[in-house]
């Protein structure tokens, strides 16, 4: 019997069964992926969102609707001089945003604003502001107005409201009134109003309203009476180019604005 211990069996084969390769490594699973979360929605955040867009969008048509809304304002169209009325004749209508944040007169008040006076001086193209206007004229407060009747000769051409004049004695008639013949008046008077007589009336007369101290304003009443002053304007005062004022008042031509004619007249206190 043949001896089988030169037979040499590998281990974990069976007999009779032929040897094989060793079994191959197990390996890890190929691009397998874990399973995602499910995403949670929120209604809520959408809808906030959607609610800021649409706002945000009503906000910028809203200042862009505000910026174009236009209004109606009040344009200086010529130099008004402090203390003098502010006529309807140098006020334009013009259009200005709503919000531009200037405190503006509007123009449907512009009829009031004719019975107001300058502030201060108000040169053309400004926008009339609340504050450049005033009820009263704050160059005569404290001054005692006074009429007068002069006649051509005695007040210079051009002459015209806001002026500042100085009032002479002219004459060395005997009369019972202070003063003497060329001597100073009242200094430093304003003009408020110059009325020329009309183009169809005899008289050659004009009417010269102005506000002077009230110490000379006795001796310029007694003058004015007797027709023994006249007026001249200050040095620095503003002396029209035209002899007709805005206001369609004016002096008569005659004398030029340095001349401080003699002359008769009748004056009025």
């Amino acid at each position: 019997m043949a001896s089988d211990r030169g037979t040499t069996m590998q281990r974990g084969t069976a007999a009779g069964e032929t040897a094989h390769e060793p079994w191959a490594q197990p390996t890890a699973p190929s691009a397998r992926k874990l399973p995602g979360a499910s995403r949670e929605r929120k209604p809520a955040l959408a809808a906030l969102a959607v609610v800021l867009i649409l706002g945000g969008a009503l906000a910028v048509g809203y200042v862009m609707l505000q910026g174009a809304k236009r209004v109606d304002a009040i344009e200086i169209t010529q130099q008004i001089g402090q203390g003098q009325q502010i006529p309807l004749s140098a006020m334009h209508e013009v259009q200005v945003a709503a919000n531009s944040g200037v405190p503006y007169v509007p123009w449907a008040e512009a009829s009031q604003v004719s019975r107001y006076f300058a502030a201060t001086t108000i040169v053309t193209g400004t926008l009339l502001t609340s504050s450049m206007a005033v009820a009263t004229n704050p160059e005569v407060s404290g001054r005692a107005t006074l009429g007068l009747a002069l006649k051509d000769g005695q007040l210079p051409a051009g002459l015209t409201a806001g002026d500042h004049v100085d009032i002479y004695e002219v004459s060395d008639a005997t009369e019972a009134c202070p003063g003497q013949p060329g001597s100073l008046l009242s200094g430093d008077a304003i003009v408020l109003n110059v009325s020329a007589p009309s183009a169809t009336s005899s008289s050659a007369v004009a009417d010269v309203e102005v506000a002077l101290s009230p110490a000379t304003a006795g001796a310029v009443a007694c003058n004015a009476s007797n027709g023994i002053l006249s007026v001249a304007v200050a040095p620095g005062s503003f002396l029209s180019q035209n002899p007709a004022t805005s206001g369609g008042s004016g002096s008569p031509a005659g004398a030029t604005p340095s001349q401080k004619a003699t002359g008769s007249g009748t004056g009025a206190g």
